[in-house]
């Protein structure tokens, strides 16, 4: 009986262990370099899991954006930052995507489109903030 109750024990540390692991490597500010057809710029994200929201500031030069998405590494739309482009804004987004993409940034990227080439310009997500 003592050696289930100490097994027992044991596995409900390690468990809580893994849980404080998986927490430490949540990164609620992320932001991504973008580049693409001559143009650069940024953007800086706040997830703010617990809302299911995501908040959002573009430094973009390019003129006639039309909208910017969260993608997976095959073009997946994952998270929409939007309706329509907005420079500066927050939208709500599931938390379960939300969990995944604080967890692992560099499997996403951030796509902004314009008018003439959906996914103009892209750039890989990344803890932390960028400058430009």
């Amino acid at each position: 009986m003592r050696l289930t109750l100490c097994a027992a024990a044991a596995a409900a540390l390690a468990l809580g262990a893994a849980g404080t692991a998986a927490a430490d490597t949540m990164h609620p500010h992320l932001a991504a370099k973008l580049a693409g057809m001559g143009d650069h710029g940024i953007v800086n994200l706040t997830v703010q899991q617990d809302k299911g929201q995501i908040c959002w500031t573009f430094d973009v030069p390019t003129k006639g954006i039309t909208a910017a998405s969260i993608r997976d590494a095959h073009g997946m739309k994952v998270a929409e930052l939007g309706m329509h482009y907005a420079a500066k804004g927050c939208d709500a987004t599931s938390k379960k995507a939300l969990a995944l993409i604080e967890a692992k940034p560099a499997a996403y990227s951030v796509w902004v489109s314009t008018k003439a080439h959906p996914g103009d310009l892209r750039g890989m997500l990344f803890a932390g903030m960028a400058h430009m």
